[in-house]
């Protein structure tokens, strides 16, 4: 498997040189990506989770792409609905360009109704346009000139380069039947965050494999996103995300996940809650401490 981290591009205690740190981590140990995650207006219910201020993950992928030499970066995920598609072909292709081909695009149509209402987006809606925009984007990053005619957006011979170095790899956020489709559909992985062991076992998983099989298309690659907390006492195995738990679980977590077919693995050092966010220095002990006793005969 290859590991990645999640950086932490909120709160605050970021600023450039934490966001830096991250990425530079992920360089000097040997993993394979460094990911971000979006958000364009902290509203109430994103403040909840992920407290202002919110550095914008394009442009801080595009400032690592020229600090990085080696890791992929990517999105977990780009919220696909707060953006027009054709835009974020753009950016995304001009990343790409920028980095020489090491931009892995994660995609998802993400929760925070009063974020969808400050933007003006249907929340109702934000599945269909997803689809959609995903199509638009496809072409977009192949074609040099397209037009298209959709529910939600509509064009006529658009220009649309520089085109990407490569085409970017697709991961395909959340764990519903119907992003579980779009990630059969269109994806190159399916990009769970933040599950339970025994539900990617039972139903996650094979919900996967059963889709791809309606659907007569190739099973995307499995590259999930967890939550990695260490204690120093084992958790019940009832109530825990994988990736939470001691050494051992952690251990057993990722045999699991090989198991399971995994292929990628982003370490998500944030509780999820702001009284969690702890500084910088102390995420990257973790990520130090499981990097040097766990990751090792895990690695490709």
């Amino acid at each position: 498997m290859r590991f990645g981290v999640n950086i932490l591009n909120f709160g605050a205690e970021t600023d450039p040189e934490s966001l830096l740190s991250w990425a530079g981590f992920a360089e000097e140990r040997g993993l394979h990506s460094a990911m971000i995650s979006d958000h364009l207006a902290v509203t109430p219910d994103v403040a909840e989770h992920y407290p202002a201020p919110f550095y914008d993950p394009f442009t801080t992928l595009a400032w690592l792409a020229g600090r990085t030499e080696r890791i992929e970066l990517g999105t977990t995920v780009a919220v696909l609905p707060y953006r027009h598609p054709l835009h974020t072909a753009r950016i995304a292709a001009n990343i790409d360009r920028f980095s020489g081909g090491r931009l892995v695009l994660g995609v998802g149509v993400s929760w925070p109704r009063q974020e969808f209402a400050a933007l003006g987006v249907p929340f109702h809606r934000r599945g269909a346009m997803a689809d959609e925009y995903l199509d638009v984007i496809r072409r977009a990053w192949t074609e040099d000139k397209f037009s298209f005619e959709g529910e939600f957006v509509s064009f006529t011979d658009v220009a649309t380069g520089p085109l990407p170095t490569r085409r970017p790899p697709i991961w395909v956020g959340g764990h519903s039947e119907a992003a579980l489709r779009r990630a059969v559909r269109v994806g190159d992985a399916w990009h769970p965050v933040n599950q339970r062991m025994e539900w990617l076992r039972a139903e996650g998983v094979p919900a996967l494999h059963r889709i791809a099989a309606e659907q007569h298309r190739p099973v995307p690659e499995f590259a999930p996103r967890i939550q990695l907390r260490t204690s120093e006492s084992p958790l019940d195995e009832e109530s825990r995300l994988a990736g939470q738990g001691t050494l051992d679980q952690i251990r057993r977590d990722l045999d699991g996940l090989a198991e399971l077919g995994a292929t990628h693995v982003l370490l998500d050092t944030y509780g999820g809650v702001p009284s969690e966010h702890r500084p910088v220095a102390e995420d990257l002990a973790v990520l130090d401490a499981v990097v040097e006793k766990v990751l090792p005969e895990h690695l490709d």
